[in-house]
């Protein structure tokens, strides 16, 4: 459970690190710069874990070097990112970036469950036993000298 102020943080840095990846540094990006899904700050504000969903990475590979992209230009990332949080943070925290790959899992969890066959109920028939004007079965007789 985050406090409130990891959220505030977190909320923050997703906002910035966006602004920064279109306005600021849209050089760095030969295509559409990465999104930023979600943003997750340590207890001690140090340490910032960033989930970038690529929107349009056709494949795994086309991911994976968007993030190798990201990671190399990592400094001045952080750099035109404290520009803009100096007035908010002390301390801007490293930044530690991931795949997120909640699309692909949703998508791959659609795929299965269309693909599962499930086989119709079977109709509601009257039971064995029971009246045809749908009144209860009669209950067996538990000990001989029970009566109806």
């Amino acid at each position: 459970m985050e406090s409130k102020r990891q959220q505030k943080v977190a909320s923050l840095l997703q906002q910035e690190l966006a602004a920064v990846f279109q306005r600021d540094l849209p050089h760095l990006f030969p295509s559409l710069p990465p999104g930023i899904s979600l943003v997750r700050v340590s207890p001690d504000l140090g340490v910032a874990r960033v989930y970038l969903s690529l929107l349009m990475a056709q494949s795994n590979t086309a991911g994976e070097q968007q993030l190798a992209l990201v990671q190399d230009n990592l400094k001045a990332i952080r750099q035109a990112l404290a520009k803009r949080v100096r007035q908010q943070l002390r301390i801007v925290p490293d930044l530690v970036f991931f795949l997120d790959d909640s699309a692909a899992y949703a998508a791959h969890m659609d795929k299965v469950f269309g693909d599962l066959h499930i086989p119709p109920a079977p109709s509601a028939e009257p039971e064995a036993g029971s009246d045809a004007e749908g009144t209860a079965p009669k209950r067996p007789k538990l000990f001989a000298d029970e009566d109806e």
